[in-house]
């Protein structure tokens, strides 16, 4: 029952992007977008009014004392924003920070409705710890528990502590007392406004698709108006091209002070899925691939395996976030079987939600991807040494 009701909001979150990006037609689908106008225009004023009550100080933020920088973007999903993150977090570790990580674990397992239900009574919400994906020593939870990002940030960075919880001032607070952490990486976190103090705020805008469909949520992929971007003070064009000379410009035209760093996502190696073991992207090069993804934006994954020499023979996509069952997995592999394929590859934001499995008939690898400046190295160098000695 449980994998029917997940398998129907899958197929219904599909059909309602289809809708919103108008690659539906037809009477319904007109309807459908219709009503979702009408949503985005009752959103928008919902977000201007929040925003009003946080700058006229009727909604109160709050300061815990250390350096915060808020890691997100205007749209919802397909940004890279994950190895962003990554390289932040990185870089004020080696510049001698203790950083935590703070999400808000989108789509983790949540707790138990018969002992959220009980806290909410006895109002021990604020009492219940956040989860502990790292400790900085060790990784100490699963995907499942953690959610896709944190997990995948924990596995990448093995001394940076990482929590998850909805309320980031609590795991914030957290963070401090018992790690003793002085800087907090606010995943996802330009929409966060709970959270103020000394404040950096970066935000990425995707080059293939900076605003989306320049429509806010439920109509289009906006979260805030592009007019919002004013609050940034770092901004990243993630997958940039090179050819962003207009997008430099209307980014200044909405921004003139925010430095403006391009980046591109680096495939850096293969690792395999169920062992651990890394081979050179080399292995690839004109070999026949089939490919298994369910992340926001699959075609630049697809596309990047072109690039590295590999003749693309079968791709399988699923929605964002979907969580694999083995029989999807052994499936894929029978489909890239029958297509020759001499290699199976994923993304590390799909690895880790695949289940153990009983055969493996092809090679099974996800690609390692980090953070590459193209354009604006000086900018995030200055970025991080002010975050560093503010």
């Amino acid at each position: 029952m449980r994998e029917q009701f997940r398998v129907w909001v899958e197929a219904f979150e599909t059909f309602i992007l289809e809708v919103i990006f108008d690659e539906r037609r037809g009477k319904r689908a007109a309807i459908i977008r219709a009503l979702l106008f009408g949503g985005s225009k009752l959103f928008t004023v919902a977000i201007k009014f929040r925003r009003f009550l946080y700058n006229f100080r009727i909604l109160r933020d709050t300061t815990l004392g250390v350096q915060v920088i808020a890691i997100g973007n205007l749209t919802v999903g397909g940004t890279g924003k994950t190895p962003v993150v990554e390289k932040f977090a990185r870089e004020l570790r080696d510049a001698g920070r203790n950083v935590a990580i703070l999400s808000r674990g989108y789509r983790s397992k949540p707790p138990a409705l018969h002992k959220s239900l009980i806290d909410r009574l006895l109002f021990r919400r604020e009492s219940t710890p956040p989860r502990v994906v790292s400790d900085g020593k060790s990784l100490l939870l699963d995907s499942e528990m953690a959610g896709d990002e944190p997990h995948m940030l924990a596995s990448n960075l093995k001394d940076v502590v990482v929590l998850v919880d909805k309320d980031r001032v609590k795991s914030g607070r957290y963070a401090i007392e018992k790690f003793g952490c002085d800087t907090l990486l606010l995943d996802d976190g330009f929409q966060y406004w709970d959270l103020r103090g000394r404040r950096h705020d970066v935000v990425l805008i995707d080059c293939q698709q900076p605003f989306g469909n320049e429509h806010m949520l439920p109509r289009g992929t906006l979260r805030e108006p592009p007019s919002h971007l004013a609050r940034a003070n770092t901004i990243f064009i993630t997958k940039s091209d090179g050819k962003t000379a207009e997008l430099r410009k209307r980014i200044a035209s909405l921004n003139p002070h925010a430095p403006i760093i391009e980046c591109i996502h680096s495939p850096k190696y293969l690792e395999d899925v169920f062992t651990g073991e890394r081979v050179s992207l080399e292995l690839i090069k004109g070999k026949k691939v089939a490919s298994l993804s369910g992340i926001a934006q699959p075609e630049s994954f697809e596309q990047s395996l072109v690039k590295l020499g590999a003749e693309l023979v079968y791709a399988k996509r699923f929605a964002d976030h979907h969580r694999f069952t083995q029989q999807e997995i052994l499936n894929a592999i029978n489909r890239g079987k029958k297509r020759q394929a001499d290699i199976i590859l994923t993304t590390q934001k799909d690895a880790v939600r695949f289940p153990k499995l009983d055969r493996r008939d092809l090679p099974f690898y996800f690609m390692r991807v980090e953070i590459n400046i193209v354009n604006g190295a000086d900018d995030f160098r200055d970025c991080v040494r002010k975050i560093c000695f503010k």
